[in-house]
């Protein structure tokens, strides 16, 4: 798990040895504040953070210090249910459908049957993607032409995994940004004909953040969760960016769970977040 983390935030290792290129035992409250905010943490999170910690700090209190933005309650929404129906939601370019393929991949591992639902019926290309990413994995899915009602995708896919008694249904919807009324309609109405399919569906809805964005996403997810309610983040293209430390400010201002961070392109680039493992790897950069 560490390895991939290292992996993951490769940049970030390479942004904070700028500011701190040599390991020590203890470092200046001074030296702690520069390296988080050029890992691209909040500046009024920096500095609360740093409030309760002395001029020479060192390891086990930087840890305690971060990890305190992970101690608000997140309802992960595990459970049995089968289908376990899941509805993926975000913003174009975030890596919404590369991750379905690896929130595929990792329900595969785990010896459960996958179904998809090509929801993004506003763009050919996002069934053309999909589509690809399904015959790769070897797992059905169900799709229909560009501009049809995604409302109906959704209905079928479901009974589809009903009626084949399929472990996980995962369906994308289309990349919509949250100032357009006509899509927000869209996606509740989505919802609701989830759970006329299936009663209490979908189990989870994710929204998927690029981690590169920083308070960008942040107010995306805010908007997102007026409107429908988010269960739970996957942060993205943290592999290709210094900003690992936006995890921290997006946890911070959500409290909402955190699922998995992505990696890369591959359906095995994901991983689960585990909060004490992430700050262990931002630290192992800073002290010996």
């Amino acid at each position: 798990m560490f390895n991939f983390l290292k992996k993951a935030f490769g940049k970030t290792s390479e942004a904070i040895a700028e500011v701190s290129p040599q390991k020590k035992k203890k470092v200046t409250k001074d030296e702690f504040e520069d390296i988080l905010l050029e890992a691209d943490v909040n500046y009024a999170l920096v500095e609360r953070l740093l409030e309760s910690l002395p001029n020479s700090i060192e390891r086990i209190q930087a840890f305690n210090s971060l990890i305190t933005v992970f101690q608000y309650k997140a309802d992960f929404k595990e459970s049995d249910n089968k289908p376990f129906i899941e509805m993926i939601i975000g913003v174009n370019g975030a890596g919404k459908t590369t991750t379905i393929a690896k929130l595929a991949y990792h329900y595969q591992q785990k010896n459960k049957s996958v179904i998809l639902g090509a929801g993004d019926t506003f763009r050919a290309a996002a069934i053309e993607q999909l589509t690809r990413w399904a015959n790769k994995l070897d797992i059905p899915i169900v799709s229909t032409q560009q501009g049809h009602d995604p409302s109906a995708v959704v209905y079928d896919t479901i009974a589809s995994a009903k009626a084949k008694e399929i472990d996980h249904v995962i369906i994308d919807t289309a990349g919509r940004l949250h100032t357009q009324v006509n899509l927000s309609e869209e996606l509740k109405k989505m919802i609701r004909i989830a759970n006329k399919a299936h009663a209490g569906a979908p189990d989870r809805k994710l929204l998927i953040l690029d981690g590169t964005q920083g308070s960008s996403s942040i107010n995306q997810a805010r908007a997102f969760d007026q409107m429908i309610g988010i269960d739970g983040i996957i942060i993205t293209k943290l592999d290709g960016t210094a900003k690992g430390g936006s995890i921290l400010s997006i946890a911070d201002e959500l409290k909402m769970p955190i699922l998995f961070i992505g990696t890369g392109e591959q359906p095995q680039d994901l991983i689960p977040f585990k909060a004490n493992e992430y700050i262990n790897t931002i630290l192992d950069e800073i002290f010996i």
